[in-house]
Order: structure tokens, then sequence, then C-alpha cells
């Protein structure tokens, strides 16, 4: 039997003691590494390539919400739950972002782990159910609303919601279940499930995207100071230098894009 790879990393020693004694009782599990801080975890991933990382959501800088994202962008092929200390609206709606497959309390149920640990490990994200609670269903709408106005001014290029999917958010943003829901829109359950799936996909790849055009915003005062140095004092950045500046970033963001779909 090949056995799921799992590294873990949480502050509290405690709790990481009895997730590895839970995973010890059995047989498909082998836990490879722990640790107590987020970098320490990225420096032994990077070595030693888990099926499955379970990290805690705030456990110092960088956070574990912030070391998910480097090793989705750089070692997609690992799976990552995120552990929150109590239930917070603010730090879901992070993980989700951040490209984690799950996100959990530390009041889990330990059967409970044991099958989101296997749920992740064969690809799956448990964490788009999250998407069927009102308040994070609420956000999602806003934060894609806010996309399509940085969307046309970046060529369009940051996914956006199909009908269908905006529906079925607005719907349980106000309160309907999820039954009404199938009925209302007239489609299965398991069709609401796969669109919530796409929607995650598109929320994560348009979270990078928007970190990649917010760097390049940063950054384009020292581009064009490079640029200005290395000429006569009288030079400066033309428009094609600029256009070629642009049309990279483009480029980059849709090259990201369709990795991410």
């Amino acid at each position: 039997m090949e056995k799921i790879l799992v590294f873990l990393s949480d502050w509290q020693v405690l709790f990481r003691e009895g997730i590895h004694f839970t995973l010890s009782g059995e047989e498909d599990f082998e836990v490879i590494g722990e640790t107590t801080g987020s970098q320490e975890a990225l420096d032994f991933i990077e070595k030693n390539l888990p099926g499955v990382a379970i990290f805690n959501t705030d456990s110092g800088k960088p956070t574990g919400i912030d070391i998910t994202r480097r090793i989705k962008q750089n070692l997609p092929s690992v799976a990552i739950i995120l552990i929150m200390d109590s239930y917070n609206d603010e730090q879901l709606f992070s993980a989700m972002k951040s490209g984690a497959s799950a996100c959990l309390t530390k009041e889990v149920d330990p059967d409970e782990l044991v099958n989101t640990i296997r749920q992740v490990a064969q690809g799956d994200y448990p964490i788009s159910q999250a998407l069927l609670t009102p308040e994070i269903a609420s956000r999602v709408v806003d934060e894609f609303e806010a996309f399509s106005s940085l969307s046309q001014e970046v060529g369009n290029l940051l996914a956006h919601l199909l009908p269908v999917e905006a529906e079925i958010l607005r719907h349980v943003a106000g309160g309907t279940l999820f039954e009404e829901i199938t009925k209302a829109l007239g489609i299965s359950e398991e069709d609401i499930r796969r669109q919530l799936d796409l929607i995650l996909g598109k929320l994560v790849a348009n979270d990078r995207s928007r970190e990649m055009i917010e760097a390049a915003q940063s950054n384009l005062p020292s581009i064009i100071s490079r640029m200005s140095q290395a000429r006569d004092a009288e030079a400066y950045i033309t428009r094609d230098e600029f256009t070629e500046f642009k049309q990279t970033i483009t480029e980059r963001l849709k090259s990201l894009f369709g990795e991410l779909t």
C-alpha cells in the first residue's frame, strides 16, 4: 500500500502530537516531519515533498496562509489543510484564496480530520463547501465585483462569474437552503457542487493575478528609474517601452491564468 506522506506544522505542540498519534493508528499514513514555525516548514517541504501538509493559519510570520500561497505556486502537487485555532470568517476566506484544499478548526473530530486528509490527497477541495455559508458567499460576490473593475483595467484577463455561478452565490448569500437552490435553478446537487469547485478555482486564480498586478504597479517606478539611470540625464522612458512593459505583464497573467484553469 502506498502511504500518504503527511507533514505537520502548528505552534501548539500538544495539538500537533495529537494529530501525529491519530495518524499513527492508520495504515495508509506516514508523518514525515513536524515543526512549529511556518518558515521551517517551507524549508523542510522543499526538500522532502509530502502529499499533504497541515499548517496553522496564523502561527507567526510568515503565516500558514502566506506559506500556503508560496507552496501552491511552486509545489502545486502538495495538498494543504489549514487549521484555525478557532473559527474565523476572515481566516477562512483568506484560506480559500490561498489555494488550500481544506480549512478546519482545532475542535475537529479525529475521524473527520482523517477523512479530510484522504480527500485532499485524492485531489478534492472540501474547502469549496464554505461557499454554501451566507457570509462567505456574500464576500465572494463582492470580491468578484471588485475583480470585474480591475479586470477592465488589465484587458479582461481576470476570471469572472458565469450567470449560473453568480445566481448560486446570491441565493446562498440570501439564506436560501441548498435544496431550494437546486429547485430554483433546476440543476442537481452534483452540478452545484461542481460549480462551487469552479468558483473556488477562479477565486484562487484571481487572487494570484491581483498580487502580480500590485507587484508590477509597485515596481514600475523603480523600473523606470533604472532605465533612466542607464541613459543620459535628459533621457526618459518612451511610450513604446512602457507599452512593452505592459505587454510583458499581460503575457505573464495570461500564462498564470492558463496554468490555474
